[in-house]
């Protein structure tokens, strides 16, 4: 019979063993402690069970496998179930200065992030951390729950179901109805938008693109009613909308046709330009007139009008040198 203390004994060795990364050959530990290979396999097992008993407290899933190449027993961390302090106070810090939720949502997802993904001992801290900023939080004027709405059309997009919406302008006060198929969700500058194509040529005619290459922008907080309809559209792999590349290339969620531009950059922090224009390249780089800065000739392919919005916010730092649909 297996002597209690001796078992205790065996398991901390191959634990210990494991944890420092060695590798548990069943025979050679049969051997050191006088047991048989079918008692380290239910040490092996018994460690196992702890580990899996120690995720919710630990956050880290550990596993014991066998190596074919080692031929042996050897500890794996498959994966870290829960975030670390800086990670999730990272999170919360974006997702407050996103502005896109309303207040009691806002501090509903604060509190579930941090109960869910923080080891106990550490909530309070990353707690306090945020407690001044969720405290002023200020929430978007339109105060609208959208988040049920928002689900729905991500499972109409994922089936590809067109669907019918009820929109509400920034321009105008009547309410239109559109039949879109919804292409993607993307998030920039306080509010979530759904990408889609407008079904109806007619109601295309009214748009300055008419070119279906070019989608349609929505603010999902302001789509009034909407239905998903029983009907499925098709989207030929080689013409799949692809949110990444979209992404790169427009500003402030602006409509329009696809752009090339090229300008010379005289501030400070080219950096800046090159992080709010992902596709942008230096083309060349020449000292300026004072001896203080570097001017950059840039080129730059674009989407949308939200473009012209960013150069003129950069007042005398830019100099658009030509322009051009790409």
């Amino acid at each position: 019979m297996d002597n209690s203390k001796d078992k205790a004994k065996r398991i901390l060795h191959i634990y210990t063993k494991l944890l420092n990364g060695g590798v548990i050959y069943k025979a050679e530990e049969a051997r050191n402690f006088d047991v048989n290979e079918r008692t380290i396999q239910r040490d092996l097992d018994d460690i196992r069970n702890f580990m899996d008993s120690q995720v919710e407290s630990t956050g880290i899933v550990n596993n014991v496998v066998y190596d074919r190449m080692k031929k042996g027993y050897c500890l794996e961390q498959i994966y870290q179930l829960k975030f670390t302090n800086p990670e999730i106070l990272a999170i919360c810090k974006i997702l407050l200065d996103s502005r896109a939720f309303t207040k009691r949502e806002m501090s509903d997802m604060l509190g579930k992030l941090i109960s869910c993904c923080v080891p106990k001992e550490n909530q309070k801290l990353v707690t306090d951390l945020i407690r001044n900023e969720e405290y002023h939080y200020i929430e978007p004027r339109h105060k609208t729950v959208f988040i049920d709405k928002m689900w729905d059309i991500g499972q109409a997009i994922h089936s590809c179901k067109f669907v019918e919406i009820q929109y509400q302008g920034i321009q105008g006060t009547s309410v239109k109805t559109r039949k879109i198929k919804p292409l993607a969700i993307m998030f920039s500058d306080y509010y979530f938008y759904l990408v889609a194509f407008i079904e109806d040529k007619k109601v295309q005619q009214n748009f300055s693109v008419v070119d279906d290459s070019f989608p349609t922008i929505y603010r999902i907080d302001r789509i009034q009613g909407y239905k998903v309809l029983d009907e499925n559209y098709h989207i030929p792999y080689a013409s799949r909308f692809e949110e990444g590349e979209f992404r790169k290339r427009i500003q402030f969620m602006f409509g329009g046709k696809l752009r090339k531009i090229r300008f010379k950059y005289y501030g400070y922090s080219v950096e800046a330009v090159l992080d709010r224009l992902p596709t942008a390249k230096i083309e060349n780089e020449e000292k300026h007139e004072d001896g203080m800065r570097t001017v950059y000739t840039i080129s730059a392919e674009v989407f949308g009008d939200g473009i012209d919005m960013w150069l003129r916010s950069q007042g005398n730092n830019i100099e658009i040198l030509t322009e051009r649909e790409a």
